[in-house]
Parts: structure tokens; sequence; C-alpha cells
């Protein structure tokens, strides 16, 4: 039997950071109990709703979000709020595979297309590795956000 995963991320703004990896990875807001995926905002807008209907104080309103694959395929990716800054390199991280099957230029186009598009949405593009011929395809690293880093694969 295999296991099912969550990815979680510490966060300033979970609400804010869940959206931009939502954006990027497209998958959909995760809806409140009794609710159906629909429209990001108005999904993320239900569970505020929600919270104030069962008496969450408002203050604890964007502790918590998260997002799912509408496919089902995916892990749930969940976003908590935590005080502290991010201090140093991430020692997991996600790869976001915008180019599965391409090779060489091809591919390293593809990848510069999505690291402009992700950028756009807030990323900000770190460093680009050529293709070497090979163990390594080539890849763009990227930070979301909030600081945490990610490769365009």
């Amino acid at each position: 039997m295999t296991a099912e995963i969550q990815v979680t991320f510490d966060a300033h703004d979970p609400r804010r950071l869940g959206l931009f990896w939502r954006e990027v990875l497209d998958y959909a807001v995760d809806p409140p109990p009794g609710g159906e995926i629909g429209d990001p905002v108005e999904t993320a807008d239900a569970w505020l709703a929600f919270l104030t209907k069962i008496g969450v104080p408002p203050e604890l309103h964007n502790s918590a979000f998260g997002i799912v694959d509408p496919a089902g395929t995916g892990p749930r990716i969940f976003f908590q709020q935590v005080p502290e800054d991010k201090v140093a390199k991430n020692r997991v991280h996600l790869d976001v595979r915008a180019a599965p099957g391409l090779v060489g230029d091809a591919r390293m186009t593809a990848l510069e297309a999505e690291c402009e598009r992700v950028v756009a949405l807030g990323a900000i593009r770190r460093q680009r590795f050529e293709p070497d011929g090979g163990m390594s395809a080539g890849f763009i690293v990227m930070t979301d956000p909030e600081g945490n880093e990610f490769c365009l694969d």
C-alpha cells in the first residue's frame, strides 16, 4: 500500500502564498466542508464565511490555507502560518515539471517561458543551469513570494 502525502509550507501569509502556488501548479483552492471546487477567489472567500460561521476569530482566518489537484492525482498542499522568517535554504523543495519529454534548446525554451509566467505571478528567478550532456537536462532555480526555493525542471 502506498501512503498519501501532503506537502506543507510554513508561511507568513498562507492565503497569498497558497493562491500563488495554486496558479503555478494549476491547482484549485481546497473548499470548506460541504463546499465544491470553484473559482479560486470565491472558494477562498467561502472559507472566510465558514470560519466566521463556526466562530473562529477573524485574526485566525489566515492561519491556514490548502490547495488540491482538481484531477485528484497530485498531493494536497497546505500552508500554515508561522511567526518566524525563513532563514536558510530549504532542505526539501518542489520541482515544477514544466518541460516533460523535452531536451536541449526546446526544453530550455519551455523553461524560460514558464519562468516568465511564474515571475509575473510573484516568483523570483535565481539561476539557470544549462544541460550538461550527462545527469542534468537543465533547470532554472526560482523562489516563491516568501523566499522558498523551487526549480523549473
